[in-house]
């Protein structure tokens, strides 16, 4: 890009996702302009037309890198597309921005790498890190306000997996794929808490590892208990996630703790806050901040691409998260055929 010439990107998927990517780049009118999207399904097509203005759409990604003059592309696609679509748009020498996880696993991400030959610029869409509330609670760990951390506990639970009155079940109404995917609960959403927390605490290594599935609506993990060791200090960093536990609410909020020698620091939902010997307390509004971590991620890869930051979620430093999931998939030995229900 020269002079002040906006970016022309282009989006490939329409689906769930998008709806947060899109507002994202509109935030960035300056700097960016959304100038095509890609997608087979018409309706999907038809409901981000509505909602955003967008000049063309297309019935394939390889049909619009075809047509469009583009600077970079946003894969919204789902992971069994990756890379298939990375490899599309790399070919054409465009900088990408690709939803996690880049691909469906670490074998497949390691050897998507080394074909890329550096073409391009790649950035993952992690965007929990960018969450507000992590951002905040990363400065207060550099700021010294935990100390030396001693134990990390991490809890992410839902009852959005139990059947209600109906025999429905919250999170298969609101993510249907979440029925047939072979990798769910630690490929799907606790990636986010794996790459969060190694940005907060720096890298682990996977000690423990149990994964369990609740029903049979689904055919992967629903429930996991993980332990992971920090490499630097052997300080452990222990999870448990749970979509399917009796009380919690259906939609599932972070409640992570970090004790440490001058402090405890917490996030329990949208409040962050530290105790010893100081103390703070800090709400975030929920809504604000789940848009606004998309808006962050969106805004990071324009300014690493204006070679204003440094690319935080690069392929290299992603890769490391993706080997977590990997040996806790592992280590688990995890096999719904093996143990149905």
């Amino acid at each position: 890009m020269t002079g002040t010439r906006r970016r022309r990107i282009g989006i490939i998927g329409a689906g769930w996702v998008s709806a947060y990517h899109l507002p994202a780049w509109m935030r960035q009118s300056e700097r960016a302009e959304v100038v095509a999207i890609a997608d087979p399904s018409p309706s999907a097509i038809a409901a981000r037309l509505a909602a955003f203005d967008v000049a063309r759409h297309y019935t394939s990604a390889q049909a619009m890198l075809d047509a469009e003059r583009l600077d970079a592309v946003d894969i919204c696609a789902p992971r069994e597309f990756h890379v298939e679509l990375v490899r599309l748009a790399a070919a054409k020498d465009l900088d990408i921005i690709c939803q996690k996880p880049l691909a469906p696993s670490y074998r497949d991400a390691v050897e998507l790498l080394a074909d890329l030959s550096g073409r391009g610029r790649l950035m993952i869409h992690e965007n929990w890190r960018f969450r507000a509330y992590y951002r905040r609670l990363k400065a207060w760990l550099d700021e010294g306000l935990a100390g030396e951390i001693r134990q990390v506990q991490f809890e992410f639970l839902s009852s959005g997996m139990i059947a209600d009155t109906e025999g429905k079940r919250p999170a298969l109404v609101r993510q249907p794929f979440f029925r047939t995917q072979q990798r769910l609960l630690v490929m799907e959403v606790m990636i986010h808490h794996l790459d969060t927390l190694r940005y907060l605490l720096g890298e682990m290594e996977v000690v423990s590892a149990r994964l369990e599935r609740s029903n049979r609506d689904i055919v992967a993990e629903d429930v996991a208990s993980v332990v992971l060791r920090r490499t630097s200090d052997g300080v452990l960093v222990t999870i448990n996630a749970n979509l399917a536990a009796h009380g919690a609410p259906p939609t599932p909020r972070d409640h992570l703790r970090i004790f440490g020698t001058r402090g405890t620091l917490e996030l329990s939902g949208n409040l962050l806050s530290a105790e010893g010997a100081q103390q703070r307390r800090e709400s975030f509004d929920p809504d604000e901040t789940y848009q606004g971590a998309y808006d962050a991620t969106i805004a990071h890869f324009l300014d690493s691409l204006d070679g204003r930051a440094a690319m935080e979620t690069s392929p290299d430093d992603n890769i490391k998260t993706l080997a977590l999931v990997e040996d806790i998939y592992r280590l688990s030995r995890f096999d719904p055929d093996r143990n149905p229900l």
